[in-house]
């Protein structure tokens, strides 16, 4: 009899072990997860949560502009004299000088740039231009002198095959470069229209344009609107007190010069030098007065 009940709680502690031990290992299962990620599903997430960006660019920057600066040295001329407003240069020719503006045309048809008397004179602006020449007609003078400085090469325009050669024109001045374009010359009387500067339309500007330009000996059609004029002008002897203008327009693309030296302070010919035609005794006219 104790042996079957021992046998029977024996078998009855087998169950109970057996049941607690099935109880913790399904405890176990289920405290699990199911699955264990994997690096490549790891990689799949970062990319979905994460999008890719395209690198970042630094942004395109305009090159700054460098200020102008002139090949002259304005400040030494004007330590020398302080009327110098510009310096006008023709490749190939003699014409390379400062240019002056006085109160009137006389202050520098018989004075230089250091103010000393010479028949030679300056090359100067008209006293009515604006200095920074900006007036729609700038007028600038020289003589016509032997020795084949000042404004001598102005006549030669009156060869076709010399203003061909010779149409680009540079003026400097202490803020930017000018170019122009020569497009005619001619030989005529100094008559006062001829120095006009002032135009109250755009339209009688055009009129005064073509009717200055008319009768020309040597002429290129302007390659644009001529939006501003230039008179290059110098005496001439086809007749008595004839004067010879050399028209030119300012150019509105930049088209700098290959190289640039920078000018020499240059001085009038010597006073002995004499020129081709005695100008004391009609200055006035010679000006356009």
């Amino acid at each position: 009899m104790n042996r079957k009940k021992l046998a029977v709680m024996l078998a009855v502690l087998v169950l109970l072990i057996a049941a607690g031990a099935y109880g913790i290992g399904n405890g176990k299962r289920e405290e699990e997860p199911e699955t264990k990620p994997t690096a490549e599903t790891t990689e799949i997430r970062i990319t979905q949560t994460k999008p890719q960006t395209e690198p970042e660019t630094e942004p395109e920057t305009q090159p700054e502009t460098e200020p102008y600066r002139s090949p002259v040295n304005f400040e030494e001329l004007w330590a020398v004299n302080p009327d110098v407003i510009g310096w006008i240069t023709i490749p190939d020719t003699n014409i390379d000088y400062p240019i002056l503006q006085g109160e009137d045309n006389e202050t520098y048809l018989h004075m230089d740039l250091e103010g000393n008397e010479t028949v030679a004179g300056s090359i100067y602006l008209d006293f009515e231009d604006e200095k920074d020449f900006s007036s729609l007609h700038n007028i600038i003078y020289g003589h016509h002198m032997k020795n084949g400085s000042m404004f001598k090469d102005i006549v030669r325009y009156k060869e076709q095959d010399y203003f061909n050669q010779h149409r680009d024109i540079t003026i400097y001045t202490p803020e930017q470069e000018i170019h122009l374009k020569a497009f005619a010359a001619l030989y005529t009387t100094p008559d006062p229209i001829r120095r006009k500067t002032v135009f109250s339309t755009e339209e009688g500007f055009d009129s005064y344009v073509r009717e200055m330009t008319k009768k020309t000996v040597t002429y290129a059609e302007p390659e644009q609107k001529v939006k501003k004029l230039y008179s290059l002008v110098t005496c001439s002897y086809e007749f008595s007190n004839a004067r010879t203008i050399l028209y030119a327009y300012e150019v509105e693309e930049e088209e700098k010069p290959e190289a640039k030296k920078e000018p020499e302070v240059k001085q009038g010919p010597e006073t002995e030098q004499e020129p081709e035609l005695e100008y004391e005794s009609e200055g006035a006219e010679y000006s356009f007065q």
